[in-house]
């Protein structure tokens, strides 16, 4: 096994590098980058735009007012670099990166992020290190939170429904299962809202952040009741369709395993029916769910609370790539793409010693080889 572990953590190395890649060569043909940007608002909005992006540099905003009134070569191949001296535009694209060979900027963007160096954003003046340790608390708290809490009321709800197939019981929790499998997660949270965050009924929970501004001078349990106040309509959003799609597929699981004819063997022998069904059906009936487990992780960690992130102002790692692709940002994106890839290659590894530890017949390193 730990030959196998080994061997995935190397293999790690070359997917991060394919993914990036990948992302890099689309990037380098994507219409409107960080150049273009700032040459738009030059254009559109006047010089003020300008210091705010480039941090106020005084030759910038010069080469700007100098070439105010002509082209030239170096412009051309932006849209909106009519009247710019080229000169303040190679500036720019010195500013931003872009005077090297893209090959040479890939490799050095690799190198840095192999460090854990990802520089500073374009449009803000703070490091891209900082942007992702401000707002990972809250990612972590939405995906590792919703995650534990579907899989909690799901499990134990799969089984039952299984067990009880086509009585009472199944047929009315059915009913609520596909109910909330067909309500998006954002509608259901703006209903949240109105009904309980002050929309038009009731000011019962917060609208915004994780923990009030007396965050500090609470208690322990203080600080704890806080945060589950803070958590409570995000979590109810997204804990509604994973918990729906994980329910299902765990009650389609063990009703597979049911059938076969070990179950019908072990019966036969006069075991239990809990001892049937927990030493035997569980552990087969529960991989198929385990291997959900890295995707359900990574979409609520990501893009499953991209918009539940945007409703509850909520300032996540999805909330800032989606904005930090919007606005052409570049070293936030390739940041966080990069930590969203390591997280999800370290899940799945993580699920597969998972699958070892509930079914030791299964052996990856005996089918690596």
């Amino acid at each position: 096994m730990l030959s196998y572990i080994l061997r995935r953590l190397a293999l790690m190395v070359p997917t991060i590098l394919g993914i990036m890649l990948i992302t890099f060569v689309i990037v380098q043909f994507a219409p409107g980058g960080p150049v273009e940007r700032v040459l738009a608002q030059l254009q559109g909005q006047g010089e003020g735009s300008l210091s705010r992006v480039t941090g106020g540099a005084g030759d910038l905003g010069g080469a700007a007012k100098s070439g105010a009134g002509g082209g030239g070569e170096g412009s051309a191949r932006y849209r909106g670099a009519q009247g710019l001296d080229p000169a303040f535009i190679k500036k720019l694209e010195q500013q931003f990166g872009f005077d090297k060979p893209a090959p040479e900027r890939f490799l050095k963007m690799i190198w840095d992020y192999a460090r854990f160096d990802f520089g500073n954003s374009y449009f803000r003046d703070v490091s891209v290190l900082q942007l992702i340790r401000e707002r990972l608390p809250v990612s972590i708290s939405l995906g590792l939170w919703m995650t534990l809490i579907s899989y909690a009321i799901s499990i134990p709800l799969g089984i039952r429904k299984a067990v009880r197939d086509g009585s009472r019981f199944d047929l009315w929790t059915s009913g609520v299962v596909i109910v909330g499998y067909a309500i998006p997660s954002f509608l259901f949270g703006i209903a949240l809202i109105i009904l309980f965050a002050g929309g038009s009924f009731f000011q019962i929970f917060p609208l915004r952040g994780l923990t009030s501004e007396n965050f500090d001078t609470l208690s322990l349990w203080g600080k704890a009741v806080d945060y589950a106040w803070h958590m409570a309509l995000p979590l109810a959003a997204l804990v509604l369709g994973a918990f729906a799609t994980s329910t299902l597929l765990t009650k389609n699981s063990f009703l597979d395993e049911i059938r076969k004819q070990y179950v019908l063997t072990a019966r036969m022998k006069g075991l239990s029916e809990r001892r049937v069904l927990y030493g035997h059906v569980f552990r087969n009936a529960m991989l198929i769910v385990i291997a959900g487990f890295p995707a359900a992780f990574i979409s609520a960690f990501f893009t499953g609370s991209l918009l539940i992130e945007t409703i509850f102002s909520l300032d996540g790692l999805g909330l800032l790539s989606f904005t930090s692709i919007v606005g052409r940002d570049y070293p936030v994106v390739f940041a966080t793409l990069y930590i969203f890839s390591l997280v999800g290659l370290a899940v799945n590894l993580l699920s597969d010693l998972i699958y070892t530890w509930i079914d030791p017949r299964i052996d990856f390193s005996a089918r690596a080889t």
